[in-house]
């Protein structure tokens, strides 16, 4: 016994010490048992008085969190027992837990993450830069693959690595088990050594090309539905489409034609769209005959001093015959392919026939789109568009998983750090929702569980326009609908307040490491539950390698030292002195 309860308010108690403090280890931070029964962290001590918050009970040889019941007053106090610790942590090895490191205060007790409830759920890891976070994710997955009495031999992870940090981080999976294979995709576009990153441009929906061209008015979505409505029609052969493309193209002179403009614009609307678009049935140099004469399309559309047209009615009598009854535009399957180019032109086309309709506010903010496309094309970024074979989404997720072989990989790297923060935004995000249509998709739900982990989370999961453009801010959906279909989150973040409160509001398990920003303290406090005072405390004041765990995975909060991995991540601060200082003798 160490002493015995002389006060109780709310969930604290005050105990009054029957010990010499000064012949005892501090036990700050330890755990505390009541009538063999209530258990308490200790807080604070004095030289006679010991303040201890009450966590739980142990009842029927299990620890139930919360304060159900009160210990009486007088009540005698004692140290917690290690079977007792066992029962509050849950601080256990088998099949399916991995050790991660060890407890910060009871050193002789490893801690344990279960693999089933921590992988199951959304996942956050925050910290300050340096803190550990990037230690703690390698300990966590090579504690996966590096286990050699297990075989995960289905685990599909896609990590995003933001800054390169991972790729010797698991380059020895293989050798552990020669069933495992780890694969880095590089958007480094000059690196023989790891593949490049690449997305087959005609699966990218509407959704993914506006986020793609950073669309930020609602009135640009019609432009690019059209445009890929269009598309097919400007990638496959004439011969192939010859009279849809006939039709197209007519009923949009037409549309112009009879669009109510005066004669000069309708004529140079007619010959922009002509002079770029047409076919062999369609032209502006077709021969048009009426009463013995012969006129070119161009030669119809001749404006006299009057501002009438020469002969346009012939023009209108000979495209009408090209007009199909049962012809409608739809939407690619993703049954044939199509380049960024193809998609330049038939995006080109939807402006110019649609441009006449539009008020000059409308055709500049999808105008817009166009320069932004053409931007990307004349840089390095088009790159990652480029496929020269066919293959369709199912294709290309088997892509991922199994490269061109039938080589499984569990773990995929994605270096992202060769791209500017807006584009690797884009390649997260159309990743991300292509992973999510993919696995929604599938006929067994939740049959072939997705883990992306998302290093500088806050980079891509923002509070952004893209509810106000899509509908939906994918991170958001994943967060709230994927956990049911198999498609998990991982968050790592050096700046939580910046991240999207849905998201990470629904994440069930966290590793917090020190943070000492006001906002992201006060974000981490308003977002996750049951985080006290006590806890975001103790947060400012961690060390490096230091983390509390808490969430649905652990019965009670636990501060954590973590086990260095090995090989560890590229992420160790610059060494100044060492880099700085050098032999006297260099002149």
């Amino acid at each position: 016994m160490i002493g015995k309860i002389i006060s109780i308010k709310d969930a604290r108690v005050f105990v009054q010490l029957t010990i010499n403090i000064y012949n005892t280890e501090n036990l700050i931070g330890r755990n505390v048992t009541f009538d063999n029964r209530y258990i308490g962290d200790v807080e604070n001590m004095s030289n006679t008085v010991m303040e201890v918050s009450l966590i739980g009970e142990i009842n029927s040889g299990r620890f139930i969190p919360g304060n159900m019941a009160m210990p009486n007053f007088g009540a005698s106090c004692r140290l917690t027992t290690k079977e007792e610790i066992d029962l509050i942590y849950g601080i256990r090895q088998d099949g399916n837990f991995i050790r991660i490191g060890k407890s910060f205060v009871y050193r002789d007790y490893d801690v344990c993450v279960n693999i089933d409830s921590f992988f199951a759920n959304h996942f956050a890891i925050f910290g300050n830069s340096g803190s550990g976070k990037s230690y703690f994710v390698t300990r966590l997955l090579q504690g996966i693959f590096y286990d050699a009495r297990r075989l995960p031999y289905n685990t599909n992870v896609f990590l995003f690595d933001a800054y390169g940090e991972y790729q010797q981080a698991f380059g020895n999976i293989s050798q552990v088990n020669p069933n495992l294979n780890y694969r880095v995709i590089t958007t480094n576009l000059r690196d023989g050594m790891y593949e490049k990153l690449f997305i087959p441009f005609w699966f990218l929906g509407v959704d993914d090309i506006c986020l793609l061209l950073n669309v930020d008015d609602i009135r640009q979505i019609p432009i690019i539905e059209k445009a890929l409505k269009l598309v097919c029609y400007f990638s496959k052969e004439e011969s192939e489409v010859i009279n849809q493309k006939n039709d197209i193209i007519a009923r949009s002179i037409l549309d112009v034609i009879f669009s109510g403009s005066n004669s000069n614009d309708v004529r140079n609307k007619v010959t922009t769209i002509l002079s770029k678009f047409y076919t062999k049935d369609i032209n502006l140099e077709i021969s048009l005959t009426k009463g013995g004469w012969t006129r070119t399309i161009r030669q119809c559309l001749y404006v006299d001093e009057a501002g009438k047209f020469a002969d346009v009615e012939v023009v209108v009598s000979y495209l009408e015959q090209f007009c199909l009854s049962d012809f409608e535009l739809t939407m690619p399957d993703g049954s044939y392919m199509y380049s960024i180019k193809d998609f330049y032109n038939s995006l080109e086309f939807a402006l110019v026939s649609e441009g006449v309709f539009s008020s000059n506010k409308v055709f500049d903010y999808a105008n817009v789109l166009k320069i932004r496309l053409n931007s990307l094309i004349n840089s390095d970024y088009v790159n990652y568009f480029l496929c020269d074979r066919y293959m369709n989404r199912l294709d290309y997720i088997k892509y991922l998983l199994y490269g061109n072989g039938d080589r499984k990989y569990q773990l995929i790297n994605f270096n992202i750090n060769y791209v500017d923060d807006r584009f690797a935004k884009v390649i997260v995000k159309v990743y991300s929702k292509m992973l999510f249509d993919f696995i929604t998709g599938l006929s067994n739900r939740a049959s072939m569980p997705f883990h992306i982990i998302l290093e500088e989370a806050h980079r891509y999961i923002q509070n952004d326009k893209d509810n106000e453009i899509l509908g939906y801010n994918i991170f958001d959906r994943i967060a709230k609908e994927g956990r049911k279909y198999g498609l998990l989150l991982g968050l790592i973040s050096q700046r939580p307040s910046e991240i999207s409160e849905t998201t990470v509001s629904q994440c069930s398990n966290f590793a917090i490491f020190k943070m000492f920003h006001q906002a992201d303290i006060k974000f981490v406090s308003s977002t996750i539950p049951g985080i006290s005072n006590n806890m975001l405390e103790k947060i400012k004041m961690l060390s490096p390698g230091n983390c509390v765990l808490f969430g649905s995975t652990f019965k009670m909060p636990i501060l954590t030292t973590v086990d260095k991995p090995n090989p560890t991540p590229y992420s160790d601060s610059c060494d100044i002195s060492k880099t700085w200082y050098v032999n006297s003798s260099i002149r």
